[in-house]
């Protein structure tokens, strides 16, 4: 039996590894591997990434390219979708909460951590991107003006920007769940949507995913089937935007109310619907005893960017940074 639970245990660090290598896009060291295995929960060492990687290129999952490091093969990239279903439907919604225990925004100061997107363009678009970010955030609806401009070979805590290329981490709408929790307020980020609006006013959900049910982060879902019209609601006022619900206690509402005034006028994001006890919000159902509270997703500038042509990559819920590093788009 315990022979079984250290199988498990290494075959779980071995798919992490593998999901990280996957995710990285390029070659990564030992060191760096370590760093990431303990930001997502796995305490290890350098020394024992290198001993699951030597079992990883044993079986063909991984292939060492010098002195740069590892990527992951066709055959690990196959073996990652098919291994630990269960723990990856767990994994989106064990980051967001990791994330929402990290921020720690403080709507008096105006300091501290906050949750970004991460997108990735090629240097030639960065105008054009720019002018379509601001035709989505001054036009109605509530997407924070906040992001920040990544250069070229910049390491972050999970992505690297590579050359010829530019990162653009836009705020994240989960950042409303850290801020709740911050006040006391307990909150279940619940569901990623497609919300469809008319006359600039949300209607109803069109589709839902349940976080805790995807391996996936929803929004990046629904970009990649391109089921957003985020530049059909910006110019006509009817389109499909990239929403998300959290649900809170009732009794919490009151109190709950307050935060997310300051939290609008502050910039960090805007409430798109806010809910009875117990009743659906758009059609999205909602638990007894909770509120359900409806925020437009952050990503939906960079949605509206790959919809007018523009190569996007885009990582919902990508990390935590200082607000100072942001600067209001103007």
């Amino acid at each position: 039996m315990v022979t079984t639970t250290i199988d498990s245990q290494v075959q779980r660090k071995l798919i992490e590894i593998l999901r990280i290598l996957h995710e990285n896009h390029e070659p990564i060291g030992a060191r760096l591997i370590a760093d990431r295995m303990n930001e997502r929960g796995y305490p290890i060492g350098e020394r024992g990434v290198r001993y699951h990687l030597r079992i990883l290129d044993e079986r063909g999952l991984t292939q060492r390219q010098g002195y740069d490091g590892r990527i992951i093969t066709e055959r690990g990239i196959n073996e990652l979708n098919n291994a630990l279903v269960g723990d990856r439907l767990g994994f989106i919604i064990t980051r967001i909460e990791k994330l929402i225990y990290d921020t720690t925004f403080d709507l008096k100061t105006g300091e501290g951590k906050v949750i970004i997107n991460t997108s990735i363009i090629d240097k030639k678009d960065l105008d054009k991107t720019t002018e379509i970010l601001r035709q989505v955030v001054y036009n109605g609806y509530p997407i924070s003006p906040y992001i920040k401009l990544i250069d070229e070979g910049t390491m972050t805590s999970d992505i690297k920007v590579p050359e010829g290329k530019v990162g653009i981490a836009t705020m994240c709408s989960i950042t409303i769940d850290g801020i709740l929790l911050k006040n006391g307020i307990p909150v279940n980020t619940k569901y990623g949507g497609i919300l469809e609006v008319k006359d600039k006013k949300p209607v109803c959900f069109d589709d839902l995913i349940v976080y805790n049910g995807t391996s996936i982060d929803p929004m990046r879902i629904f970009i990649s089937r391109k089921m957003t019209r985020v530049m059909d609601a910006v110019n006509t006022g009817t389109g499909k935007l990239l929403a998300n619900l959290r649900e809170i206690p009732a009794s919490a509402l009151p109190e709950a109310v307050k935060v997310l005034r300051s939290i609008t006028d502050s910039r960090i994001g805007g409430i798109t619907e806010i809910g009875k006890p117990g009743k659906p919000v758009l059609d999205a159902p909602v638990d007894n005893g909770k509120v359900g509270i409806v925020v437009y997703a952050g990503v939906n500038a960079m949605a509206a960017v790959e919809e007018m042509g523009i190569k996007v990559n885009t990582y919902p819920i990508s990390t935590v940074v200082d607000f100072k590093e942001l600067k209001k788009l103007e």
